[in-house]
């Protein structure tokens, strides 16, 4: 294959270090101490109200010892013997300040299939910040919802007293590993875009073990993206990292099907920003250069550390996928957006070709307290071409209808897709259905209305107060040789009436309204953020 003439290391775990003893009884309680009076000082309004965020099924849930013999409504097809596993946001401390949903411990809920039958599990990613913090019995580390205001930089000269003292220990990371998962290698990944992955291994009854952090045989020594993209015909693993506190600011790696990571690749923005996708063709890899920038002095003044700069060009960046340094890179401007997730993309002649969820704007301030009907912004499916020759750029949106959590066939990845799956979102950030768009299709010119099902190809909908989180597709035989679409979608569904929690198994190919299976869970599931499919052969294969 392509790539930098690298360190020829194979992926390994980091060895975990024993628990940081707090050094002694007086330190530990200092800092305790600073914490309240930062607390009283600023009236803090996270402790005087109930967080919107830690209600409803947002709030947290206990880990769940497997659970076999669920009940299963319908028939779950043979193409699903695996596990179906979803990470999400799951604090087990209270926190102590403020709280963003993006801060909680990561939590693996996972249904391990065999033959039809079902078992249920969910355990927490033991990170090096969660040993740490069973260690003490309670929230110790700072957060994103502490980093609004004057207040913030208290909290981080707090988090630096209490490492200076030995309270903490960051040395060997402090993520949450609660955002995405990837199977590579034969591993299986948790990750979170501020820290390096976490390992886990599927046992044979289905239940989840965190073996540790990976560092590609010290090779890695920055933070990871929460969406890297494999390849299915190289084998290969292509990633980046972007890093708030110094130059270049994004990094980007190629990893060999061997596990092998190669040389670092500095991509220079000319500030930090928040890049939480990227995508891959056959031949490139696409950066994304947007203004949601990370602003200390709009946080000091009173606004969250993020803020959607509206005076910041918008641009996504083209670059040959083995590149060996950034001169390669071209840069095209866009109409002004954020985009957290990208579906796919491929090549057309000259053109790049991408398709991303767009958002004219994102404002995670007001989102900091709680989402409300007119706060949330909504995404929608759009395609980007840019010409590699003539240096243009274009964009249309294919959809009326708002969504997110893209996914495709992953058979598919980096290669021309007709189709392409994401959830579909009401005014208040919730996903109450699941659809299917062709995006070889001309955008209606009279789409019906979103409550008649819009412009997409098939729409799920999950029923009265029933929300669900990402839906994976599942082929029904591996590889490119049948249709596409052939195939199922499955994903997590919450029922806010009865409070009970279900997994949902969806016909991709004609989207029928009513489902293949359902199997209802013991426990309730949080919403959550994204999700994986590990199939029986890959679960035999872990390394």
């Amino acid at each position: 294959m392509g790539g930098g003439r690298g360190a020829s290391i194979r992926l390994r775990e980091e060895p975990q270090k024993p628990l940081v003893k707090s050094g002694s009884v007086w330190a530990a309680k200092l800092c305790d101490y600073v914490e309240s009076g930062i607390l009283w000082w600023f009236d803090d309004y996270s402790s005087k109200k109930p967080n919107y965020w830690m209600k409803g099924n947002y709030a947290p849930a206990d880990e769940t010892d497997p659970a076999s013999d669920l009940p299963v409504v319908g028939t779950i097809p043979e193409c699903l013997n695996g596990e179906f596993v979803r990470v999400g946001t799951n604090p087990k401390f209270e926190p102590v300040a403020g709280y963003h949903w993006f801060d909680g411990d990561g939590m693996i809920h996972g249904l391990k299939i065999k033959d039809g039958k079902a078992t249920y599990v969910s355990r927490f990613v033991k990170t090096n910040r969660l040993r740490q913090e069973e260690a003490f019995g309670a929230a110790k580390f700072i957060r994103l919802g502490d980093m609004r205001g004057a207040k913030a930089m208290f909290y981080f000269q707090l988090q630096k007293l209490r490492v200076r003292l030995g309270v903490l220990d960051v040395s060997n990371g402090a993520g949450t590993a609660n955002t995405a998962l990837v199977y590579h290698n034969k591993k299986l990944l948790a990750l979170n875009e501020g820290d390096k992955p976490y390992a886990i291994r599927v046992l044979e009854d289905g239940d989840l073990e965190t073996i540790g952090r990976v560092d590609y045989g010290a090779q890695l020594d920055h933070p990871f993206t929460a969406h890297p993209k494999v390849d299915p015909i190289t084998g290969e693993m292509f990633t980046f990292g972007y890093q708030i506190d110094k130059a270049p600011h994004c990094i980007y790696r190629v990893v060999g099907k061997d596990g092998v990571m190669k040389e670092p690749v500095p991509i220079t923005l000319p500030q930090a920003v928040m890049m939480h996708d990227f995508a891959i063709t056959e031949n490139y890899a696409i950066f994304m250069d947007l203004p949601l920038v990370i602003d200390g002095e709009h946080m000091v003044k009173g606004g969250f550390l993020f803020k959607f700069d509206e005076k910041k060009e918008a641009r996504l960046g083209v670059l040959p996928r083995y590149a060996t340094n950034e001169s390669q890179l071209r840069w095209f401007t866009i109409p002004l957006c954020y985009i957290f997730h990208n579906a796919n993309a491929w090549e057309e002649g000259d053109e790049i070709v991408l398709y991303s969820c767009r958002m004219s704007e994102i404002n995670l301030e007001m989102v900091m307290d709680e989402v409300k009907p007119g706060n949330y912004t909504s995404p929608q499916i759009y395609e980007f071409r840019m010409n590699m020759k003539t240096g243009e750029v274009r964009q249309k949106q294919l959809s009326i209808l708002s969504a997110d959590f893209p996914r495709v066939n992953e058979e598919y990845t980096g290669r021309k897709t007709q189709y392409m799956y994401g959830g579909t979102i009401n005014e208040m950030g919730k996903m109450y259905g699941v659809a299917k768009f062709d995006l070889t299709k001309e955008p209606a010119t009279n789409p019906k209305s979103i409550e008649e099902g819009g412009d997409c190809e098939g729409l799920y909908v999950y029923g009265p107060g029933k929300y669900g989180g990402e839906a994976i597709f599942v082929p029904r035989n591996p590889g490119m040789e049948g249709p596409e679409d052939d195939g199922y979608l499955i994903g997590f569904v919450h029922d806010e009436i009865n409070g009970k929690s279900e997994v949902v198994v969806i016909d991709a190919k004609t989207m029928a309204p009513e489902p293949v299976a359902v199997v209802t869970l013991p426990k309730r599931v949080p919403y959550g953020f994204h999700a994986l499919f590990v199939n029986e052969e890959q679960l035999r294969s872990q390394a």
